[in-house]
């Protein structure tokens, strides 16, 4: 992987990462931009102790360009967009319109590929890994900034999520603070571990998910399971067998096996439904131990988290969509339309 960092015409960086070592990486971006300016503020809620982003410049993001005008397209010509070149492999770059930025945090886009009609699904595995890599060396490089204390690695798939350019592409945000769900996560791994004298409540997670019927598929080293009580009508955790806080600690045996397996379960989310079927919408979410201090979860350090992905659509069948009402909005108690274990056959069904 070759990795080249530059800056577009209002400052934000981009860096284009690479498969041939030899590719120059040279554009300039010729658009007439002035420096971005953003509102992003954080603010605590003192009854839930959680944290809202407030970022009303989002209001004049880019919705729904067509597909000649997208911005995620490579330059061509007069034609131009955020990347200044004319192609590329993997391209990631500050965010126009950040819904956390400078002490509030970042936020980054990922480019997966240049081709405009391609998703994720559809990359080879030589391209999957590319992206592996740049996610984990942004993890590497947002860690270090002084307003940095999670970094996350996500896709939104579909209109149905809320996608507002179509082109295949993730997000990174790099929040200041520990998101309310890993501390959910940290508060259970600090209890079990206490309740068991010093057993990791991720292992026996995996252990219990391994040895039971709702396991999706397992490689050598990695496992994907619809969880015991998943949330969403189809949703599936992908952990690496050894356990690591974040992407940066998993082995080059873990790395080149990656994609193969993400690439396998993606294919199956899109055959879920039948043939026929739009593509399933879908969200994918690193889940990476927090960078910052672990004080308030007593007994548990930053090695005891495990890295995984959480993948689930909101499509519960098909034509229909979960939407999240009452019980799930207000109270955060979800209902599950479909049982787990019949989630994890039809997933094992639709193999490729």
């Amino acid at each position: 992987m070759k990795k080249t960092s530059t800056r577009l015409a209002d400052g934000r960086e981009l860096v284009y990462y690479d498969l041939r070592d030899d590719t120059v990486r040279d554009a300039v971006d010729r658009r007439p931009l002035e420096r971005t300016v953003t509102t992003s503020q954080v603010r605590r809620d003192p009854l839930l102790g959680d944290s809202v982003a407030v970022a009303s410049h989002r209001q004049g993001r880019i919705y729904h360009p067509p597909a000649d005008e997208c911005p995620l397209c490579p330059s061509q010509g007069e034609r131009l967009s955020e990347i200044p070149d004319s192609s590329y492999d993997v391209v990631v770059f500050e965010n126009r319109f950040p819904s956390l930025a400078g002490d509030s945090g970042r936020c980054e886009v990922v480019c997966f590929t240049s081709d405009h009609n391609a998703s994720f699904a559809e990359l080879s595995e030589e391209q999957a890994r590319l992206v592996l890599d740049a996610w984990t060396d942004r993890t590497s490089e947002l860690s270090h900034l002084p307003s940095v204390e999670q970094v996350f690695c996500f896709e939104n798939r579909g209109a149905e999520i809320g996608v507002t350019l179509g082109h295949s592409h993730g997000q990174i945000y790099a929040y200041p603070f520990t998101t309310p769900r890993t501390a959910l996560m940290l508060r259970s791994l600090a209890a079990h571990k206490d309740a068991t004298g010093g057993e990791n409540l991720f292992d026996a997670v995996l252990d219990e998910e391994l040895a039971g019927e709702r396991v999706v598929l397992e490689s050598e080293h990695w496992a994907a399971f619809v969880p015991y009580a998943a949330h969403w009508p189809y949703e599936v955790h992908l952990y690496p067998k050894r356990r690591v806080p974040d992407l940066l600690g998993l082995d080059e045996a873990a790395r080149t096996e990656f994609p193969q397996v993400y690439l396998e379960l993606l294919r199956r989310f899109d055959r879920i439904f039948g043939e026929g079927e739009p593509p399933t919408p879908y969200i994918a979410a690193w889940h990476q131990a927090p960078f910052g201090q672990l004080e308030d979860f007593e007994g548990v350090a930053r090695d005891d988290f495990a890295l995984h992905l959480e993948l689930f659509t909101i499509r519960r069948t098909s034509g229909k969509l979960k939407f999240l009402a009452g019980s799930e909005s207000g109270m955060n108690v979800f209902i599950n339309d479909v049982p787990p274990e019949r989630a994890a056959e039809r997933l094992r069904e639709v193999a490729s």
